[in-house]
């Protein structure tokens, strides 16, 4: 065989690995390093027997499938949120559907607003268990109102939960994982607090200071290589985020959260979140697509963008901008199910200009040439 000809097979067998992989990529719901640790990493089922876990939020959505999830691999829960009721039914569940006993799950009710409570509450933890081996940050609100209708009010809640709160447990559960030099900070973040998105400015603006935040922590623990420190980033899920988003005011929710059908189920990104934490991946997206490539795009695009204009000039970025505007057009039909199911969802109430009908993110962001423009 000659050594063209074997270069042309090496090309050939190249060429398909891409295609497969491409392949695989329109196919995925989380990022490349999510899921390559899904297929070659390590197992939850291995990793995460016998920890103690505290989950804020668990009464429900991803905090509540979560806890069903990790009852199953024989931890010790601490279940934590404000409705007591609703925090029973879960543990009522947890030891329907697994081997643990009563005595393995503590229900502790937990109002991250109250940042006075939670020195109190982790004590009541380490007494009851004697350590904290994952912390998994999962409680907060979302919002759904335009930013001239939403009062301040609304913006100091959203900041208060999902960020002044989650800091304030952070830190309290800190130093005894700092105590025993190891330990798992999981924070459940979102989609949005790497991109951005119109009637969830609050909302933003908390994701991404919890991703600036933990970010740096990370850097500071570099000292303590067996305390790590999670971003978990979903996007669309199946819950009631939405039917409890803030809108306008800060005592009027959503109230509906329209058909969820396109949305990832929850028992999809909870297995994921715990492949997660099994491998101690620093930061995740789950999602599907389209929101999944936006994503990538969201964040490398101005990478792309500064390389192609240094390169070949305005003219390049000229091209990048009909390229970004093809891709758009492709992923629109590609996922027409969901588009058409997404369509007027969103019923905003209660701004201070009155109803907003027919308010959603497919609406605003029709308009392809407004996307490249504030891209770039």
């Amino acid at each position: 065989m000659s050594w063209e000809l074997l270069l042309w097979l090496l090309a050939l067998c190249a060429l398909l690995l891409l295609v497969v992989q491409l392949l695989r990529f329109l196919r995925a719901d989380g990022d490349l390093t999510l899921l390559w640790a899904e297929w070659q990493g390590r197992r939850p089922e291995w990793e995460l027997t016998d920890m103690v876990v505290w989950v804020t939020g668990a009464s429900s959505g991803i905090g509540e499938e979560l806890a069903y999830q990790l009852s199953k691999l024989g931890v010790s829960l601490v279940l934590s949120a404000r409705r007591v009721h609703e925090l029973e039914r879960v543990k009522r569940r947890c030891l329907e559907n697994s081997n643990l006993k009563e005595k393995d799950i503590l229900v502790l009710p937990l109002d991250l607003t109250d940042t006075g409570s939670h020195e109190a509450a982790t004590k009541a933890v380490l007494q009851e268990f004697g350590r904290i081996n994952i912390l998994v940050n999962n409680g907060g609100v979302s919002q759904r109102s335009l930013c001239m209708d939403t009062s301040l009010d609304v913006y100091r809640k959203l900041i208060e939960l999902n960020y002044l709160g989650t800091v304030s447990l952070t830190k309290c559960v800190l130093p005894y994982m700092i105590e025993r030099k190891q330990g798992k900070i999981v924070t459940v973040n979102s989609l949005l607090g790497i991109i951005a998105a119109p009637l969830s400015t609050g909302y933003c603006a908390s994701k991404h200071a919890l991703r600036g935040f933990f970010n740096c922590l990370r850097t500071e623990l570099a000292t303590y290589p067996g305390i790590t420190v999670s971003n978990i980033c979903p996007g669309p899920v199946q819950s009631n985020i939405v039917a409890n988003s803030l809108a306008g005011e800060v005592t009027k929710t959503i109230g509906s959260g329209g058909d969820q059908s396109y949305k990832m189920a929850t028992s999809r990104c909870v297995r994921l979140m715990l492949i997660s934490m099994a491998n101690d991946l620093k930061e995740v997206w789950i999602s599907e697509h389209p929101f999944l490539v936006v994503a990538y795009l969201w964040q490398y695009m101005p990478t792309w963008a500064w390389w192609i204009t240094t390169r070949w000039g305005r003219k390049g970025l000229r091209t990048l901008r009909v390229v970004w505007m093809q891709t758009l057009l492709i992923l629109i039909p590609l996922r027409k199910n969901t588009t058409e199911k997404s369509t007027c969802t969103f019923q905003v109430t209660g701004g201070r200009n009155g109803k907003h009908e027919n308010s959603n993110l497919l609406t605003l962001l029709n308009n392809l040439r407004l996307i490249c423009d504030f891209t770039f």
